[in-house]
């Protein structure tokens, strides 16, 4: 299959949405007038530390990241829209990065009623996010038969999870093999992907990087998955350090080679294809010592875009999440979910609830770019009269230390009555 081309135009063009409100009224869904807006500029050679998930190889001397911008930019590809009874909400929010490097994809065609959603996040330049928005749906559209397996989630779930692992693998080794015949520009560039197939009361996942979906049940946020990154002391991240040691690649300070964050992404290959070129340059710079870099054996690989794949029940969802880690290294599951339940309360918009919940990253300090996916059933009804539901709560929270305090008071009124007074 040939390597799609892309023009340096349509790699850094961006649709910014400048969404006007033309109705509010009683729960209806906002209409959004959008202009989109197409930039193009100059490409850009990715310095070292130009994104903080990619930091090129290890560097003695620190380099300028140049000016940050003064302002976020809203991005989005489409307005809100529904279908099957889902209605559909995405927001995408660059933060003080150089560039905007996410992307999120929503498509209902194609998979026999499932519908597919994706955030890509981008390090080191745009072009592998550019590559996969189109080539990682077909492939994965080609693995299920277009959507034919993922019907039968019930009875055969290890097909569907060797399916949509051959996906992910093959668009990468596509994207790698663009990168070597020198049709894609951006060598350094890479991706995570996280990617919800949705159908009737059913979720699929495919998970590779540090994105997240989480549903909303109730009050309550069940996370899908963890992130695939080379640091800390939970199960999967020790489980990552071991597979990359085991296959010959080391650690360095939390990131894969002292070089990405992430251990699990498409593109980057430096990490995969030219690894051997890698640890030349490294000796070259004086980062490392030949000694030490004829050391280094390739075992396995030590960045893979190899997917979790989960499948999840929806009988009791509200509404679910899929955002990128510039949300979630921010705001924890549980608040975003109530952030989310109390906006669609009080006004019904899901998009705005979505634009609001991006928004709240950056309000927060975040500085990574924000990309947010809501598919919302419904379930949580718009009563701007009703109390909210942290009003509730701390209308029951008072209510208890009453009752304790009454109780205490008895409890301190008996005993004063029962004690014998000299009088």
């Amino acid at each position: 299959m040939a390597c799609p081309t892309m023009s340096s135009s349509s790699r850094i063009t961006f649709y910014v949405n400048s969404a006007a409100l033309l109705s509010s009224h009683y729960g209806q869904e906002r209409s959004h007038l959008s202009s989109f807006i197409s930039m193009t500029s100059q490409s850009f050679i990715y310095p070292s530390g130009r994104s903080s998930r990619w930091s090129g190889i290890p560097c003695r001397a620190s380099m300028e990241l140049g000016p940050a911008l003064s302002s976020s930019s809203l991005v989005s590809e489409s307005p809100c829209s529904s279908t099957s009874g889902i209605t559909w909400a995405q927001s995408a929010l660059q933060g003080s990065r150089p560039e905007m490097e996410d992307s999120i994809v929503i498509r209902s065609d194609g998979l026999q009623g499932f519908s597919y959603a994706a955030v890509l996040d981008g390090h080191a330049g745009f072009s592998s996010v550019e590559f996969l928005r189109e080539e990682l749906f077909k492939e994965c559209a080609a693995a299920t038969e277009n959507g034919l397996l993922l019907h039968n989630h019930k009875t055969d779930l290890s097909s569907i999870q060797s399916a949509l692992t051959k996906a992910f693998l093959q668009a990468d080794n596509r994207l790698l093999s663009c990168r070597l015949e020198g049709v894609t520009e951006g060598q350094e560039s890479g991706s995570t992907a996280t990617v919800m197939f949705l159908g009737a009361n059913c979720l699929i996942v495919a998970h590779v990087g540090d994105s997240r979906v989480v549903i909303a049940r109730g009050r309550n946020a069940d996370i899908i998955g963890s992130n695939h990154r080379p640091y800390g002391k939970s199960k999967t991240a020790l489980a990552e350090i071991k597979r990359i040691r085991q296959a010959g690649g080391w650690i360095n300070n939390g990131r894969v080679c002292g070089i990405l964050s992430v251990s699990r992404a498409f593109g980057d290959i430096k990490l995969k294809t030219l690894r051997q070129e890698m640890l030349e340059e490294g000796v070259k710079r004086g980062i490392w010592t030949n000694k030490f870099a004829s050391r280094i054996e390739f075992n396995g690989d030590w960045v893979t875009a190899a997917p979790d794949v989960f499948q999840i029940a929806l009988e009791d969802a509200d509404f679910i999440i899929l955002a990128s880690d510039g949300l979630w290294d921010y705001i924890g599951s549980t608040e975003a979910v109530q952030f989310v339940r109390k906006q669609l309360r009080e006004h019904g918009n899901v998009q705005r609830a979505c634009e609001g919940l991006a928004k709240l990253a950056l309000d927060k300090n975040g500085q990574d770019n924000v990309s947010v996916v809501i598919a919302d059933f419904g379930k949580v009804k718009y009563d701007p009269n009703s109390p909210s539901e942290d009003s509730n709560f701390s209308e029951d929270a008072g209510q208890a230390v009453l009752i304790l305090g009454l109780v205490g008071f008895g409890i301190w009124l008996s005993q004063f009555a029962s004690h014998s007074w000299p009088f």
